[in-house]
């Protein structure tokens, strides 16, 4: 297998440590990519996996890390993880076997919480309209979808950042995440750029990881300043400009 995987920790060493852990199990992963955007404790890598480690000097955004990340990439593949995911089992075989349709560039999991239970990691592109709908709590956008026993990729809009596996050449194609969403929205607008160029976006409900979210930064007021910057440079680039997607995601998104 052909396949670099990029995790970048924000002073989370307690659940980065367990999420290389996890990729012990992973043997599709043949290179990996470990970035410390803030001094933190000493991070454990994957003993036998070849690894490179790096510490920035001063912490740059999700997109600019996970793209440094890829520079000079000759894999087939690139992953893009969060250190507060945990894999109960390996997802690759799974989420490899739906880039058997050549035209997906990007798949994602079923991420569910530690209950067990779907969080909203498949969702339709925001609009002034929906997120109007989501501020009164009638649709928040999501696609709901629940574990299945067997693979079936589905096409949707957008994927949420916190696990993505690209096709290297769709994520070349694209040019990468665009660095300037600091914070916020790279992955939706990632999705709709990969739309826009042809390619497709999947998520395989028969592939499931954990998320143990970490959702302290909700209310923090720079957090807030970045969601409001990141809103606004993605109506900018994509208002009254979405891509036109397969109709299977347009199918019901209600339970």
């Amino acid at each position: 297998m052909s396949l670099r995987l990029s995790m970048v920790s924000h002073g989370q060493s307690l659940l980065a440590n367990r999420f290389l852990q996890d990729l012990r199990q992973t043997p599709e992963v043949d290179e990996l990519v470990v970035t410390e955007n803030i001094p933190d404790a000493p991070l454990a890598l994957p003993p036998g996996m070849p690894a490179r480690r790096h510490a920035n000097a001063a912490p740059t955004g999700f997109a600019d890390n996970h793209n440094r990340a890829f520079e000079g990439s000759q894999k087939r593949f690139f992953c893009v993880a969060n250190p507060d995911i945990r894999l109960t089992s390996n997802p690759f075989p799974g989420l490899l076997a739906a880039m058997d349709d050549p035209r997906v560039g990007l798949v994602a999991p079923l991420v569910l919480s530690p209950d067990g239970l779907p969080e909203d990691n498949a969702r339709r592109f925001p609009t002034p309209w929906n997120l109007g709908l989501k501020l009164a709590g009638l649709d928040d956008g999501r696609y709901h979808l629940a574990p299945t026993p067997q693979p079936s990729p589905r096409p949707v809009e957008w994927t949420a950042g916190m696990f993505l596996l690209f096709r290297a050449e769709a994520f070349r194609d694209v040019g990468g995440f665009d660095a300037k969403f600091h914070l916020y929205y790279e992955d939706v607008d990632i999705c709709a750029r990969l739309w826009k160029a042809g390619w497709k976006v999947v998520c395989d409900p028969g592939v499931t990881v954990v998320h143990e979210a970490q959702r302290a930064s909700r209310h923090n007021p720079r957090y807030m300043r970045w969601h409001a910057a990141s809103m606004a440079r993605y109506f900018f680039k994509h208002l009254g400009r979405l891509p036109p997607v397969p109709a299977e995601a347009h199918g019901s998104i209600s339970p």
